[in-house]
């Protein structure tokens, strides 16, 4: 029974950080707004697309609106792809939060992908 506290301040001590972060959440639509910042950006996976003819053969998983009007994007590098479970096109339907630098590509906000790591299925109110 002693370890129950233990325990308990284990979950409160590993739940805390994750609060704070998905206080800092960046929806999919502001993400514009934060070119050239670290963040994390949320919103559901509207649709992906493997661009195999396009150089590096990226995946892109469009989120802030349907494609084209969407306003923002996450570049997964073709190199990096098999690495992703679930897979970039079962993420498409989905919540998730994507971390990394926010640069602009044309009107929207862009992340590139560095690993598997900076993306998260997310739940979404």
């Amino acid at each position: 029974m002693k370890s129950t506290p233990v325990l308990s301040l284990a979950a409160v001590l590993f739940l805390a950080p994750l609060a704070a972060t998905a206080a800092d959440a960046i929806p999919a639509e502001d993400a514009v707004r934060f070119v050239g910042k670290e963040g994390m950006v949320c919103g559901k996976v509207e649709k992906t697309r493997y661009a195999q003819n396009s150089e590096g053969e990226p995946t892109f998983l469009y989120m802030g609106g349907a494609f084209p009007r969407h306003t923002f994007s996450a570049r997964i590098p073709g190199d990096q792809r098999d690495k992703f479970k679930p897979t970039p096109e079962e993420l498409e339907g989905r919540d998730v939060c994507v971390i990394g630098t926010i640069k602009r590509d044309a009107s929207r906000a862009e992340i590139a992908i560095s690993s598997p790591s900076s993306i998260k299925l997310a739940t979404i109110k």
